[in-house]
């Protein structure tokens, strides 16, 4: 075993929800991800759609106790002496699948060894190990200091209050389905006509303002002085098309509160002719163009499905997917980005604005 260590961090992270393509949804879930060599170590596993135990809308009890187990206070849950890293982001059952590891003590150190995908109690290494990650030594008051900050007031913290998101406008029929979509994914919606009145501990508790179209510059920037009155901390969306699963990858996008630098999915961007994405680290990204017709109906297509390698990559876009008003929204295992398509007249007819 290798003698050299390893730096043990810890960081918010995100898997977002969102309204899928064949109109299925997949759950928000807040967490906090294990940074390895100032790299999050779940980025080692460039496939993998899991989120760490340490989730935000568990109880406090089974949070602790998450905890509590990872500084080696509780009997590990798996035989021989393994633990949960990584499970399921939709119900953390064993028998979905798990990434695993032995926690262990040597001397005043911890050490994370002998990884693998795991769905019994008992796990073959050499069938269903990770040999490319690990092992992983880490000082023992460095890792013990980060685990237990977590276990100082209340774990769900500021994660929890990012979840929940205030609209505001007066098309009452698609703020109706948007909270609906953003509810079925785990995040919490409320609707109103502005944010009058409204008690400075509640307007703290969201973590995102959508406003829709109708909405004027007045009544955008009255929300927004309320909002800084009560010094809450929200980020503000503005809806570019009444196109729901396009609005809800906005707001995940805003509630992503994962640091910049350990971000996997950085950029998207596009024209007519192509999108423009970056990401940090091999993954799978998936890119769906949105657009509405002349009847104003929404419509959505597949562009690509595949692994990419870190650094910048350009797509293709077909221009029968993109014509018109349109918009690509960009996922990863980790992060979502939407992004208008411009395109040449467009970026004119601002210049020369």
């Amino acid at each position: 075993m290798s003698a050299e260590y390893a730096t043990f961090g810890l960081a918010p992270a995100m898997r977002a929800g969102g309204v899928l393509a064949d109109g299925a949804y997949q759950v928000h879930r807040d967490f906090t991800d294990f940074i390895v060599d100032g790299r999050p170590l779940l980025f080692r596993l460039s496939d993998l759609d899991a989120v760490s135990p340490l989730a935000a809308d568990i109880p406090p009890a089974i949070f602790r106790n998450h905890v509590r187990a990872l500084l080696l206070e509780a009997q590990a849950p798996l035989a021989d002496g393994r633990y949960v890293i990584y499970g399921c982001p939709e119900c953390e059952a064993l028998g979905c699948g798990a990434v695993t590891a032995v926690i262990e003590r040597d001397g005043d150190d911890v050490v994370w060894r002998d990884f693998a995908w795991q769905t019994e109690q008992r796990t073959d290494l050499g069938l269903n190990g990770y040999h490319g990650i690990g092992p992983f030594r880490f000082r023992g008051r460095e890792y013990r200091a980060a685990l237990e900050q977590l276990l100082v007031g209340d774990p769900e913290g500021d994660t929890a209050t990012g979840r929940r998101v205030l609209l505001i406008g007066a098309r009452a029929a698609v703020l109706a389905k948007l909270a609906a979509a953003l509810r079925q994914i785990g995040i919490g919606a409320d609707i109103a006509h502005d944010a009058a009145g409204v008690p400075a501990e509640e307007l703290r508790a969201y973590g995102a303002v959508a406003f829709g179209r109708a909405v004027g510059t007045g009544e955008r920037a009255a929300v927004r002085e309320a909002f800084d009155r009560a010094g809450a901390d929200a980020v503000y969306v503005d809806e570019p098309a009444p196109i729901i699963p396009l609005l809800v990858a906005q707001i995940e996008s805003a509630l992503d509160r994962t640091p910049a630098e350990q971000r996997r999915l950085t950029c998207l961007a596009a024209t007519g002719e192509e999108a423009r994405i970056e990401v940090t680290s091999v993954c799978r990204v998936r890119l769906l163009a949105h657009r509405l017709d002349r009847l104003h109906r929404p419509h959505v297509q597949e562009i690509f499905d595949g692994t990419l390698e870190a650094g910048a990559h350009r797509i293709p876009l077909d221009a029968k997917a993109v014509k018109g008003q349109s918009f690509l929204v960009a996922r990863t295992m980790g992060g979502v980005l939407a992004a208008p398509v411009v395109r040449r007249t467009d970026r004119e007819a601002g210049a020369s604005g």
